[in-house]
Order: C-alpha cells, then structure tokens, then sequence
C-alpha cells in the first residue's frame, strides 16, 4: 500500500524543515510526497531540493490557491491512499502513517482520521489546543463535528468517485469536502492517538478579517449540505473551547 502524502506551500521555509524532518523519520516504507508550491521566493524550493531520503515530487507554478493545488497533488498522487500535510504541520510521532496503513489493511474502511495539537508558532513544541475528535456518527454533523482535517487520509477511490476540493471556497473548502464525503457514506475509522501537530497561526485564523470569512463559508458549506443552519455553525464554533483545556 503506497500512502502519498500532498503538501502545498508558498514561502514555507521556516517551517518547512521540522515538516520534512517528521516524514523522514516514519517507520512506514512505502510513502509519496508530492509538493505544489505557488511560486516561493524565500528559499523553499531549496530546500525541498535538498530533502532526503523521500526526495518530493516538486511542481513550482502559481496557482489558484490553496485548494486549487491540493487538488493538483492528488491528481499527480499515484498511491492508494492520499493524505494532506501542510508546510507548518508535522506527523506527531514516527508511526503515524504505519498506523494509517494498518488500519487500512481492512477493506470495509474508506479512510482514516485522529487527534490533532496545536503548539506554539515560536518553535517550543508547548501545546496550546488538544482536538481530541472521538469517534464519528452522522449525527454529530448537525452539532459542527468533523475530523481534523490534516489528520485525514483516504483511498484514492474516494477522491475519483467524489471530487477534490471545491475551489469556490478560499478557507473552508476542506470542511466542505468533507461534509460531502461524509454524507455520501464514507467509511472512516478513528486511530486514538495524535497524528499531527499544527503551528498556530494558520490561514483561517490570522485575522478577525479571515475569522469573519471562515464562519461565512462554514455557513455556505452547512447550508449546502442541508445538515443545518447558524444553530450548527454556532455549535462548531463552541466546540473549540474544550480544546484549549490542558490534557495529558
């Protein structure tokens, strides 16, 4: 079982190295990275140049943003299961993806998804949310749940049969796809265990500008599912706050 792995990035050199360094040291043999980058100018592809033993597959071209060469990467990917792991995100621990694929050697299961920390952008490892996500049922959909997303790896089939990502969306367009996989019955298990830590400070919520943005095209997403309405979005936005209580 391949497992690619898709990372987009633009200007991701001070991050890129911890990235790179978490999917060197994984125990699992048979990996793909697959890198879209949107026309860095800071050294990134340097570096990416320099990165062994799993030595990227590089596209430098601008793009249409972020969900724009996500899609990109998994049409490009040629393994059996496709994951996402972002420049400023690292896998948590050197089995991570042997996990994914041990959960993966049963074919009723469609994909798989974890927990999730953020740390602190100044480089500490200090752990500032713990996204314990539980296990998940469609009723939950209509109270804001949904996996985290960099945790996410699925067979290929899934993206063949249902699409990429909706590149209407700027922020949102992974709750969306998800949203869209798990209504049309996508089977997903969950390993209880952290599989990523992600640096604080992403896209979504640089600026109340952007947390105005996100809320809306969570709304769009909600709707056009028709899994609820500002009750749901409300909901969502409310389960966050457990997160940042400290756990061990």
């Amino acid at each position: 079982m391949k497992i690619s792995v898709v990372t987009a990035v633009k200007n991701g050199a001070q991050t890129l190295p911890r990235m790179l360094d978490s999917l060197a040291q994984q125990t699992y043999p048979d990996i793909e990275h697959l890198v879209q980058d949107g026309g860095s100018s800071d050294g990134t592809l340097d570096i990416l140049q320099s990165v062994r033993p799993i030595a990227p597959k590089v596209i430098s071209a601008l793009d249409g943003g972020i969900y724009a060469a996500l899609n990109a990467g998994i049409t490009g990917a040629i393994g059996d299961v496709i994951g996402v792991l972002h420049a400023d995100d690292q896998l948590a621990g050197p089995d991570v993806l042997a996990a994914v694929a041990k959960a993966l050697e049963d074919p009723a299961i469609d994909g798989v998804y974890g927990d999730l920390q953020y740390v602190a952008a100044d480089g500490s490892g200090r752990v500032v949310r713990h996204w314990s996500a539980g296990t998940y049922r469609k009723t939950r959909l209509k109270w804001g749940w949904m996996p985290p997303h960099p945790t996410l790896y699925l067979r290929r089939q899934v993206f063949e049969n249902m699409g990429g990502y909706d590149t209407g969306f700027r922020i949102s367009g992974d709750y969306e796809a998800m949203l869209r996989y798990l209504l049309a019955d996508v089977r997903l298990a969950y390993l209880p265990q952290v599989m990523v830590q992600m640096q604080v400070g992403g896209v979504s919520n640089r600026s109340f500008r952007q947390l105005i943005r996100k809320s809306g095209e969570d709304y769009r997403a909600i709707r056009r599912h028709r899994i609820g309405g500002a009750g749901t979005l409300v909901a969502k936005n409310l389960s966050k706050l457990p997160q940042f209580v400290r756990h061990p």
